[in-house]
């Protein structure tokens, strides 16, 4: 964030991890129904991420002029080293077939509804 940024009067900032997934250089060759299997336990981590009020949302891309950024992750645990620890239990990023990398989002304050913070 700019200094200007923060240094502006009345503008207040929510802070989360946004992590793009990305396809290393050589990932690991799956056969079909391995690959079909791991995108399941990989779609299954995500909902795992949101059941627990880690992940507000999460996608593929599509159309990207890069092939190798695969989608991206919105977390909400307060800290790039947590998050990190939660992405990199993705099973497609233990086999190696994602990587991660994780940074801060800044945003208008409540522009992101996170419902788990909501009174």
């Amino acid at each position: 964030m700019t200094d200007e940024a923060a240094a502006a009067p009345n503008l207040e900032f929510d802070r989360f991890e946004f992590v793009l997934l990305r396809r290393p250089a050589s990932p690991p060759t799956l056969s079909e129904a391995a690959s079909e299997a791991l995108q399941q336990r990989h779609l299954d981590h995500l909902a795992s991420m949101h059941e627990a009020n880690h992940l507000v949302v999460a996608g593929p891309f599509d159309e990207q002029p890069d092939e190798a950024l695969r989608g991206l992750c919105l977390y909400h645990t307060g800290s790039i080293e947590r998050t990190r620890e939660l992405a990199g239990r993705d099973p497609a990023v233990l086999a190696g077939r994602l990587e991660v990398e994780v940074m801060y989002l800044y945003c208008k304050k409540g522009a992101i509804p996170v419902p788990w913070d909501e009174p």
